[in-house]
């Protein structure tokens, strides 16, 4: 049985993760920074799988992922799949209003610390217990903003394109030695909001959340051993767009 953390599971890629592994059997651990939801998540899992622990941090804070992570290690007794999931465009969840320069640096900030820093932390912290189980599969969620940049999120797209062309390969390199695999996946529009909805892509269409989850799990899988330092962008085409 594995043991899977997964931050930002209380909604959204995150939450349907956690539910997916569930229902194969495998402890579950997840990392929210909202409470009542987290609750209500963890609740409903339950009842049909009680392996499942609800951890509430803000994972901007170094010392509480620490703590998540020994928490997740004591009750389960491995770490076996990091999911980064946490994560947003600071513009949107922090409703700020205007262009780049008018806009706030503490908005910016908080955009850095929890796309970016808040997985780095993580990376670090979970890789303390797959460096002494020699093994681990780390996964980064990556987004099409990543490629394609943003006017106004601009920490989100700094943020998710460190993610998948440095941070990716740098964990791959940091844990190879210890049989720890790091792979991101890098979504385009997604029906985890209905704004994402009518996102231009190739074929037309934004991708159903369990598409996005499917291939997660398939790159935390054995079936994907020898995948490390990359990724996959799952964006139904919208990268090779023409731009008019």
């Amino acid at each position: 049985m594995k043991t899977v953390l997964i931050t930002g599971g209380a909604s959204g890629i995150g939450l349907l993760c956690g539910q997916c592994y569930a229902k194969e059997g495998e402890n579950v651990v997840l990392v929210d920074i909202n409470q009542e939801a987290l609750d209500a998540r963890v609740a409903e899992i339950k009842e049909y799988h009680e392996n499942v622990l609800g951890i509430c941090i803000d994972i901007r804070n170094y010392e509480s992922v620490k703590a998540a992570c020994k928490q997740t290690f004591d009750t389960f007794g491995s770490i076996d799949i990091l999911i980064n999931c946490a994560g947003g465009a600071e513009v949107r969840i922090m409703n700020a209003k205007g262009k780049f320069h008018e806009i706030p640096i503490e908005v910016y900030d908080f955009g850095i610390d929890v796309n970016l820093k808040g997985a780095m932390y993580f990376d670090h912290a979970a890789m303390h217990y797959m460096a002494q189980q020699m093994s681990g599969v780390i996964i980064h969620l990556g987004s099409i903003t990543g490629e394609e940049g943003s006017s106004n999120n601009i920490a989100y797209a700094a943020s998710k394109s460190a993610l998948m062309n440095g941070m990716t390969k740098a964990i791959a390199k940091a844990g190879a030695e210890y049989n720890v695999r790091c792979c991101y996946v890098a979504p385009g529009p997604v029906m985890t909001r209905p704004a994402m909805a009518n996102m231009k892509t190739l074929m037309g269409r934004a991708a159903e959340t369990q598409e996005i989850v499917d291939l997660i799990m398939y790159l935390a899988s054995d079936k994907a051993s020898f995948i490390t330092g990359s990724g996959i962008l799952a964006d139904c085409g919208r990268n090779v767009m023409d731009r008019k």
